[in-house]
């Protein structure tokens, strides 16, 4: 029988763990891009873009990130797409992280004070002029604290992933689990693991959040 050392568990653990840390980063900066996009589609002026901003995030919202996973996976199988797992998992953690920073982002935007709109258009600045000159510099500070607070969901998110086969942190407790015959000691490793990466983005939040707010006051 083969006998597995903490330093086997924990080195297998980490491999793995780079597989979570990089679907978390593709995950956060391809849902920006899109929740990007989206945030212009939300205050558009135009009636037809609000309403596709807003039921889009009302559907990644009002529906489980499990049920957007299977049907990333499995739906396009359907029609005869083979899709492999990591995309799948890039393409629903992409998606639902868009709809959730739209929110956040479209929040941020409207705390602006509406006279700042009408000084930038008493100045003769387009839509994108007012965005990008006036109104996102401001929103900016408020958007960083629960942005980055934002991408802890995204990290502890990806561990749903294992349940379409990609192997990232959580589906290789279960492998080595089933290796090793010592879930007490492979799963504290894994609650050690996440708590290490998501801990640190937690705290910075906070900080972050304290420090613009006395900026704020003291401006």
């Amino acid at each position: 029988m083969i006998t597995f050392t903490l330093w086997d568990i924990l080195r297998n653990l980490l491999l793995a763990t780079r597989w979570t840390i990089l679907l978390s980063l593709v995950s956060f900066l391809g849902g920006g891009l899109v929740g990007l996009g989206l945030l212009f589609l939300r205050i558009s002026k135009r009636r037809a873009f609000r309403a596709f901003a807003k039921y889009y995030v009302e559907l990644f919202q009002g529906t489980p990130l499990l049920m957007q996973l299977f049907i990333a996976f499995f739906g396009l199988g359907l029609f005869g797409i083979d899709v492999p797992a990591w995309l799948a998992a890039g393409l629903a953690l992409i998606l639902w992280s868009a709809a959730f920073l739209t929110e956040i982002w479209r929040g941020c935007v409207e705390a602006v004070a509406r006279g700042q709109w009408e000084a930038s258009a008493s100045l003769g600045m387009g839509r994108l002029q007012q965005m990008r000159h006036v109104i996102l510099p401001q929103a900016l500070r408020i958007a960083i604290p629960p942005t980055v607070g934002f991408s802890v969901q995204i990290v502890k998110g990806t561990a749903l992933t294992s349940i379409i086969g990609f192997v990232e942190l959580s589906k290789a407790g279960t492998v080595v689990t089933n290796a090793t015959f010592q879930p007490f000691t492979v799963y504290g490793l894994v609650a050690l693991i996440y708590f290490a990466l998501c801990w640190p983005l937690s705290k910075s939040s906070q900080i972050l959040e304290r420090k613009l707010n006395v900026a704020h006051r003291n401006h």
